[in-house]
């Protein structure tokens, strides 16, 4: 196994994707591509970092934006979690360290939204230190090349999995080393059927030896995911619409959505006790009178959602701070989750 970092190394320098944060000068590129790498695929990922690049260049610009301003750029990423993290980050360090990404792993790991292997990426692409890291690619390559048995998403197969990544780490080259087991397992040793024939480690991989390569890595059963019925409520009254704000932690913390709730039994009744419940919002017409405007329907990671959204008309107009009425011609200015940017495009 002394051959697998220079295969690897030999292959990856000959071989290497072209991507837009590769050989940018900025440690805060390297930063920002990697969290929007976590669990989103490259190809999604690109327009996002061109785009966001523009937007805010560097650290300060980040620091100086709004959160509404990130939010709309992030829209359609998912995990919203991470852009509020990256823009609270980018507040600590244009405070804290002048506007430039710390070089110190107890400072980068201090950080919000930088984990484990996020801190290995950035410190060995950004600052060439020698640090490793896991990703999903990663963990499915040491997987299959030292035919690990345990779940590799189980806390014993993480701790054999970071022990492998230590161990073969070669000193002076772990950027291009992690980024070669990224491309390796986005190229080649994809997750169904790898193309072991022009893997430039075939002859090293243990899994391919055992004839085991297509039941590694090893993944622990997942749990079913609920199902849940929501009815939203279309608010129209001349040219604008009402929205509501999401609370500014929690699933889609700070974005923008028609009032909602979840609802058993028939839609258009739950509606009123949904909206009465979560909003304080009273209906003036009766479930039977309700319009209906389509139907949505959304998967999240622990969950999927169906959503009856009607246009509905209210007793009272509300007054809430988290409530605003936006003109629907401004609607794609507001960040909002798919659900809710399905529902937008219903009213155009």
């Amino acid at each position: 196994m002394k051959r697998l970092a220079p295969k690897l190394l030999d292959w990856y320098h000959a071989n290497k994707r072209t991507l837009p944060w590769r050989g940018h000068p900025s440690a805060y590129a390297v930063w920002v591509s990697e969290i929007m790498l976590q669990q989103t695929r490259v190809e999604t990922v690109i327009p996002y970092f061109e785009k966001w690049m523009r937007l805010f260049p560097d650290v300060q610009a980040l620091a100086n934006a709004s959160e509404h301003d990130v939010l709309n750029a992030w829209e359609g990423l998912g995990y919203y979690s991470r852009a509020r993290n990256l823009h609270k980050a980018a507040k600590i360090v244009a405070e804290e360290y002048n506007g430039k990404m710390p070089r110190d792993l107890d400072q980068l790991r201090k950080l919000p939204g930088i984990g484990r292997y996020t801190l290995g990426a950035i410190a060995s692409i950004a600052f060439g230190l020698d640090v490793s890291a896991l990703d999903g690619n990663i963990k499915r390559v040491y997987a299959r090349i030292f035919d690990v048995v345990e779940a590799v998403n189980s806390p014993a197969g993480e701790k054999i999995l970071w022990q492998l990544a230590d161990e073969h780490l070669p000193k002076g080259h772990a950027g291009d080393y992690n980024q070669a087991l990224m491309d390796l397992g986005a190229t080649i040793c994809v997750p169904k059927n790898p193309r072991c024939l022009i893997c430039p480690v075939m002859e090293l991989c243990l899994a391919r030896e055992n004839g085991t390569q297509n039941q590694r890595p090893v993944l622990k059963p997942k749990k079913d995911v609920p199902h849940y019925i929501h009815a939203a409520g279309v608010v129209i009254g001349r040219g604008r619409v009402l929205l509501a704000q999401r609370p500014s932690e929690g699933l889609l913390g700070g974005m923008w959505e028609f009032p909602n709730g979840r609802v058993n039994g028939d839609p258009a009744k739950g509606l009123s006790t949904a909206l009465k419940t979560g909003y304080n919002l009273r209906l003036s017409r009766s479930a039977s009178k309700l319009e209906p405007l389509g139907i949505v329907q959304h998967g999240y990671s622990h969950f999927s959602v169906t959503v009856h959204v009607f246009r509905c008309e209210l007793v009272s107009i509300p007054k809430a701070s988290n409530l605003k009425w936006v003109r629907l011609k401004d609607l794609d200015e507001y960040p909002m989750g798919k659900i809710d940017r399905q529902i937008a495009r219903l009213l155009k």
